[in-house]
């Protein structure tokens, strides 16, 4: 969804964005080939292995071409590294959420339920908890409320409890452990589908993302002024109510606040909703669950 990210930041040459979620740097790298000599891009990623990318996007950035910028941080973090890159102001911002390819592809970060590997589940892996010490040291009724709430799978509690059943004779170690630990819950032909749900919600809590995206979303909103653009592209139900109510309300919930005449009291206009096309999702399976959201700062009359 690249090309519809970048309409929907209707970048000028001379502006300033985020790109939230570096990643590869494929997001940015689009960017900076749109912005002009004035234009400058800052980029945050959490993730260690997203720095080497960025070096080599830094070296290609020319002296008399757009200033590009990248910290490795957390986008919860927003407001306050920008203000110590002397950023007060930008005119459009992008989220592509989620986990990247990279992440996917490496055995040893435990991402994928593809591969057996260290039951990590770590995006900053600066961060303290992993998933492994989450499965081995919560007790029944916590991993029912992660697995339920994060992962919104029918039978959380059963996963659950076949979790800490298993642990009591090994620990549960490695993404295979984990698999054989919930093998007898995963309803026939829907196994990979059962797994995925499961893997997600223990990565949500790892890492903490529903709340990351409040506190960013909250911050950028500050950023814009009348006229910027918010970009995020998310990958499941939990994360895209979240961008919807915000989109919508201005607030979490959903709720509209109306003046005393009965007008909205919203500060962003949803512009696009839209999921992957069937060509994308053909070219990238990944995309088959994505739904890009585009809204602008408007002035709120109250």
């Amino acid at each position: 969804m690249l090309s519809e990210a970048l309409d929907g930041l209707n970048i000028r040459p001379e502006g300033t964005y985020v790109d939230t979620t570096f990643g590869g740097g494929g997001h940015s790298r689009a960017i900076l080939e749109r912005l002009g000599p004035d234009g400058r891009l800052v980029a945050f990623d959490q993730d260690s292995d997203a720095v080497e990318c960025a070096n080599v996007l830094m070296r290609e950035c020319v002296s008399d071409g757009p200033s590009f910028t990248f910290i490795g941080e957390n986008f919860r973090h927003l407001k306050s590294f920008l203000r110590l890159h002397g950023v007060r102001r930008i005119d459009g911002l992008l989220a592509d959420l989620g986990v990247s390819s990279h992440q996917f592809d490496v055995a040893e970060r435990g991402f994928s339920t593809r591969f057996d590997g260290e039951l990590d589940l770590r995006m900053d892996r600066r961060g303290d908890v992993t998933a492994r010490d989450l499965v081995n040291s919560l007790d029944e009724e916590g991993l029912a409320r992660i697995l339920k709430l994060y992962g919104e799978l029918p039978n959380a509690r059963q996963m659950a409890r076949a979790i800490v059943k298993a642990r009591s004779e090994n620990e549960i170690a490695t993404t295979t452990d984990l698999k054989e630990a919930v093998r007898h819950h995963l309803p026939r032909g829907m196994e990979n589908k059962y797994l995925a749900m499961l893997f997600q919600a223990l990565r949500i809590e790892v890492n903490g993302e529903l709340e990351a995206l409040r506190e960013m979303l909250t911050q950028a909103l500050d950023l814009l002024p009348e006229g910027g653009r918010l970009v995020v592209i998310s990958y499941h139900s939990l994360e895209d109510r979240i961008v919807k109510n915000f989109m919508r309300s201005g607030n979490f919930e959903g709720t509209v606040e109306k003046d005393f005449y009965g007008n909205p009291l919203t500060p962003v206009r949803q512009l696009v909703s839209t999921a992957a096309s069937e060509a994308e999702v053909a070219a990238n399976n990944r995309a088959r669950s994505a739904r890009l959201r585009v809204g602008e700062k408007i002035k709120v009359n109250g």
